[in-house]
């Protein structure tokens, strides 16, 4: 098992930067990617960042990209998204998320989740 938990969301206006992070535990020496999922309201979840935990490759989705920024610290098992010039249409709960078998710019391949954390952006 890994577990997963986020920090950093919260309420800013638009053109304002959040950073995420996610902290790590468990079982986490069998994870090979990590990433960063979100959900709008009524909308289907969005793998809008990921990054290889061993090479440090990373993949965007095209709404993410040049604006975000995933990175991790494999020492202390966090990952991080650096979010700016953020968009009203950011607003989502986002998670961080895990996988342990597959490839980390998949969404289907992930299979541990944090709780998410709130991401708002005002107009």
């Amino acid at each position: 098992q890994v577990q997963l938990v986020e920090s950093g969301g919260g309420l800013v206006q638009a053109g304002g930067s959040l950073r995420l992070s996610c902290a790590a535990s468990g079982r986490t020496f069998s994870t090979v990617g990590m990433g960063w999922v979100r959900q709008a309201p009524g909308k289907e979840r969005e793998l809008v960042a990921g990054i290889d935990w061993s090479a440090g490759t990373t993949d965007y989705a095209n709404s993410g990209k040049g604006r975000f920024t995933i990175s991790r610290e494999n020492a202390k098992n966090r990952v991080y998204l650096q979010m700016n010039s953020l968009k009203p249409v950011d607003t989502a709960v986002h998670y961080c998320a895990a996988v342990t078998s597959g490839l980390y710019y998949y969404r289907a391949s992930y299979n541990y989740w944090g709780p998410g954390t709130q991401v708002t952006v005002s107009s």
